[in-house]
């Protein structure tokens, strides 16, 4: 039996480095009212950021080992703290973009480093539902408090950086470098190679169309909803809120449903979920969609990010999938920006929906197919999948020295033995043998 503790320092590292994407509707939009930029620029610059923050994913999702989870993680947490906080002070806009680019590839680094060391975890979907549970409600907050401390930019911008600072000392229980041979784990192949890369495919359209709807969603509540400001920070903190109860009933619900379920239902009813949103004209139909759907999309990632854990055990693919949907997060407030300039809010609705329906093919057909890591600890499947690479990160042994299994069995070996046939009389039931019987 092992103990089952929880790994704190990594769900603030998660935290820190996913909190940029979930402030993104009130750090576009006062972008927007705050420095005079347009929709389509204040989008841009909340792109620039989240393909900053993938482009580190891209770049260290081989290398946290090597390098050191303690030293990256300090790393990410130090440029969040100096490229965000620079934005937050300053109003010239060239200076406000850089400085967003420089947190948003810290931001990118620490959620690298967590998505690693989650992997590794015994219960990697206990972990990341942690960490969407802490980042869920630390925005929550941020969106009840910013409006009443006044207008400008620095304010979202400024509470990233002071969760970056504030999780720094806990990077102190981190690994540091592991360094290993040639051969080592560093160069392992990455399994699954043919899951991945679908999953990676479909996650970036998943996320394009998940942010595309959150980075207008502000404009949508504003504009079309006719809320105030206040008002509106209410219904987006509330619908976090409901993202909250989502994320415990993902843990709640652990491996009961498998993941195909979750995945594959969770993707069909968001596709409703947005439609609904982006073509709400009133408080009443904006506010239900908001919630409904902020309910369903942390519980859908959390399997996502789950399955993508389970097809590597060192949390290549984990990083890869993460750092793929950040790509479609990352293009998600530009995209939405244009989409809702071009066809209104409920025509982007509407593609964005199709979109969705048209990728829960794919990665239901990933959660059904792919080997990968069972849910919970200790579970062992007749083929395929990782049981010896379980044991190494329960006992702390290099993963990648522990041999990995494929998609089939393993071979039987048969041994010829020479010996004589058995004669029939030489052997009778089981039991004291009968007088009489030969």
């Amino acid at each position: 039996m092992h103990a089952r503790t929880t790994p704190w320092p990594l769900v603030a590292l998660f935290t820190a480095g996913y909190l940029a994407p979930y402030l993104l509707p009130t750090t576009v939009g006062r972008l927007d009212s705050g420095l005079g930029l347009t929709a389509t620029q204040a989008g841009a610059v909340g792109s620039a950021l989240l393909l900053s923050s993938a482009t580190a994913g891209f770049l260290l999702a081989a290398r946290v080992e090597r390098l050191g989870a303690r030293a990256l993680a300090r790393l990410g947490l130090a440029l969040a703290f100096v490229g965000y906080g620079s934005a937050a002070l300053t109003t010239w806009v060239p200076a406000v973009v850089a400085g967003a680019v420089v947190g948003g590839f810290g931001s990118g680094t620490a959620t690298t480093v967590a998505a690693t060391r989650i992997a590794a975890e015994h219960d990697p979907h206990r972990a990341s539902t942690l960490g969407l549970l802490s980042v869920s409600a630390l925005a929550g907050a941020v969106y009840l408090t910013v409006p009443h401390l006044g207008p400008g930019h620095g304010l979202p911008l400024a509470a990233i950086a002071l969760t970056a600072l504030a999780v720094w000392p806990l990077t102190a229980g981190l690994p540091g470098a592991f360094r290993t041979a040639a051969a080592g784990p560093g160069r392992a192949p990455l399994p699954h190679r043919r899951s991945g890369l679908v999953l990676a495919a479909a996650m970036v359209c998943w996320s394009l169309a998940q942010n595309s709807l959150w980075g207008v969603s502000g404009r949508i509540g504003l504009h079309q909803a006719h809320l105030g400001e206040a008002a509106l920070g209410v219904v987006l903190a509330a619908a976090l809120g409901a993202g909250l109860v989502g994320v415990l009933t993902a843990g709640a619900l652990g491996s009961r449903l498998g993941r195909a379920v979750p995945i594959g239902a969770g993707t069909v009813l968001i596709a409703g979920c947005i439609a609904l949103t982006a073509s709400a004209t009133g408080p009443a139909s904006f506010t239900a969609g908001e919630i409904a759907w902020n309910t369903l999309y942390p519980v859908v990632l959390s399997y996502l990010i789950g399955l993508a854990a389970s097809l590597d055990p060192r949390g290549r693919w984990a990083v890869l999938a993460g750092s793929a949907s950040s790509l479609g997060t990352a293009a998600g407030p530009l995209t939405g920006s244009v989409l809702s300039a071009q066809a209104g809010f409920a025509g982007m609705g509407a593609v964005l929906g199709t979109g969705l329906l048209l990728v829960a093919v794919p990665m239901t057909a990933v959660a059904l197919h792919a080997g990968g890591r069972p849910l919970l600890p200790g579970a062992v499947r007749r083929r395929g999948g990782h049981p010896a690479a379980l044991v190494a990160a329960h006992t702390g042994t290099p993963s990648g020295a522990v041999p990995q299994v494929g998609a089939a069995e393993q071979p039987v070996v048969e041994f010829p033995v020479d010996a004589p046939a058995p004669v029939r009389g030489a052997y009778g039931p089981a039991g004291p043998r009968q007088p009489g019987l030969s």
